[in-house]
């Protein structure tokens, strides 16, 4: 497909001047966890978090601090939702009680249990929120149905939801990736991600995670590492799913999909870069953003992803944005890189 002039300019751009290796910039880490979670704020406070309970801040935009959760060494915290420099909540994923819910008021100088996964066959993979007091959160299949769960006080409490719609495929899950095989627009839809079973999934709620209804994509499934890893939604009309094989990390073919009637159906696409990807986001400022990434590097589309530009193929686990030129990725080994590119919106491309 091709692309249309801005995303060439940029492209172009890259060619000629070698930017396109140092689309992000590394930046020293205070860890060496393996980094999964990421929450960016503003352009000046960001949140990650990862294995061993570890939790990153940093309130400059420059330096991170790392930290650590008591009592959570064994928890894997694969996503973080921060909403201010001091206010946040980090979800462990781990089967039964290793899935479990902190949140902290005061920076991280302390941080309290909030929810524990009581089903031990249980497994809790993503959560997300509509705005600082509304949040969802869901988990593997538990006899048949994935788990939801809701806030509605800003994650100091949780109640499981009588969802409905919500049954799974045999040997269908969810991938615990990058704390975004869950999303939300608006003020009341929600979207999760699925894969493992014979076709990668998405299912939509447009009540808070009341009632769902489940679409297949186009994204190749049928094994237990096959699916779609995460999914994005630019408005509640518009989005876009990410994913592949994460033990097939070059592998070529669709490892995308764009929907335009809030995810009923969906578009093949093969997104720069070719292979695994673990996250897909909106790039907030520039309506018809999105940025990918995964162990087989990065790339990013200008336009609701019909066309994909490749940053580079550093492994990522995941990346965020706080606006069209700033932005932090988070990997293996506590690899931290900030966005250095050039502004991810239209304008900017045809200065």
């Amino acid at each position: 497909m091709l692309l249309r002039a801005p995303a060439l300019f940029i492209a172009a751009l890259f060619t000629s001047s070698g930017a396109m290796a140092q689309s992000w910039q590394t930046v020293p880490s205070p860890t060496g966890a393996e980094l999964r979670g990421l929450s960016v704020v503003s352009d000046s406070v960001a949140w990650a978090s990862g294995t061993k309970g570890t939790v990153l801040r940093t309130v400059d935009g420059q330096a991170w601090q790392a930290m650590r959760i008591p009592d959570a060494e064994a928890i894997d915290l694969r996503d973080i939702q921060a909403f201010d420099a001091d206010t946040a909540v980090a979800m462990g994923a781990g089967p039964g009680a290793a899935s479990r819910v902190y949140r902290t008021e005061d920076g991280g100088a302390s941080w309290r249990l909030v929810a524990t996964n009581a089903v031990a066959e249980g497994f809790w993979d993503a959560m997300a929120f509509w705005d600082k007091d509304h949040g969802i959160l869901f988990g593997d299949p538990v006899k048949g149905s994935f788990q939801v769960y809701t806030t509605g006080d800003g994650g100091r409490s949780w109640q499981q939801a009588d969802a409905k719609g919500i049954e799974a495929m045999p040997g269908e899950g969810a991938f615990a990736a990058s704390g975004t095989c869950l999303t939300v627009a608006g003020t009341h839809d929600a979207w999760i991600a699925t894969g493992g079973s014979a076709s990668a999934r998405v299912f939509h709620s447009r009540d808070r995670g009341q009632t769902w209804r489940a679409s297949a994509t186009p994204v190749p499934a049928g094994a237990a590492a096959r699916g779609v890893f995460s999914v994005a939604f630019l408005n509640p009309k518009e989005g876009f799913a990410a994913g592949g094989d994460y033990k097939e990390t070059r592998l070529a073919g669709t490892n995308g999909a764009y929907t335009i009637d809030g995810g009923a159906s969906w578009t093949p696409v093969q997104v720069a870069p070719a292979g695994y990807l673990s996250v897909v986001v909106p790039v907030p400022g520039a309506p018809r953003a999105l940025v990918a990434a995964g162990l087989a590097g990065s790339g990013y589309s200008l336009d609701a992803g019909r066309s994909w530009t490749e940053f580079d193929r550093t492994p990522l686990n995941t990346v965020g944005f706080s606006g069209p030129a700033h932005g932090w990725a988070v990997g293996p080994k506590g690899l931290l890189m900030k966005y250095a590119g050039p502004a991810l919106d239209r304008p900017a491309a045809r200065q």
